[in-house]
């Protein structure tokens, strides 16, 4: 399971910490670009700020809590302005699954490598052994960025899209015992 305690962890490029009542707003508006609506596996069909603000409070802080779920923030450095989410669900003893979505004014910088291997971090000191992630075929950036993050492809597959459509996805796999610290 997940252990809240580790949080917030850091580096040169970003913060991965828990989302709080001001991220709100960058968090809906973030949802609102087309990349993220149409790669992003958000649960719900559209966010507003008070929305998110109920889901931050409730879901997000009891998943953390729990240790099954982590809705986190990704968070640039310097101000700690939020810069975009990142996921660990389907959780067990030792295994969970990592999404991430990166807001579209903070493309480009290396953010979402930096975040995934915070992520990467969190979920080895929290015990999980291996971190799975997928993205559809067309999205050739996160299909880098979950490389340069140390994950490797396993397999192509249809499978369900956030709009409930079937398409071909990409299937990875990070063991933490060769990149976890």
């Amino acid at each position: 399971m997940l252990d809240a305690t580790l949080l917030p962890l850091r580096n040169e490029r970003a913060v991965l910490r828990p989302l709080d009542g001001d991220d709100a707003t960058a968090f809906a508006r973030g949802t609102e670009d087309p990349l993220v609506r149409r790669y992003a596996h958000l649960p719900a069909p559209s966010y507003t700020p008070t929305s998110t603000a109920a889901m931050i409070r409730g879901e997000a802080r009891e998943g953390l809590q729990r240790g099954d779920l982590a809705v986190l923030a990704i968070a640039e450095p310097s101000a700690g302005q939020f810069a975009g989410s990142l996921v660990i669900f389907d959780v067990t003893v030792d295994t969970g699954e990592i999404g991430f979505w990166i807001h579209p004014d903070q493309r480009g910088a290396g953010v979402a490598a930096a975040a995934l291997d915070l992520g990467g971090q969190f979920a080895h000191r929290s015990g999980l052994r291996e971190l799975t992630a997928r993205t559809a075929v067309e999205n050739i950036a996160s299909q880098h960025i979950l490389s340069t993050a140390g994950f490797v492809e396993t397999s192509r597959a249809p499978g369900a899209a956030p709009s409930g459509e079937v398409i071909d996805l990409v299937h990875y796999v990070r063991r933490q015992s060769s990149r976890g610290r």
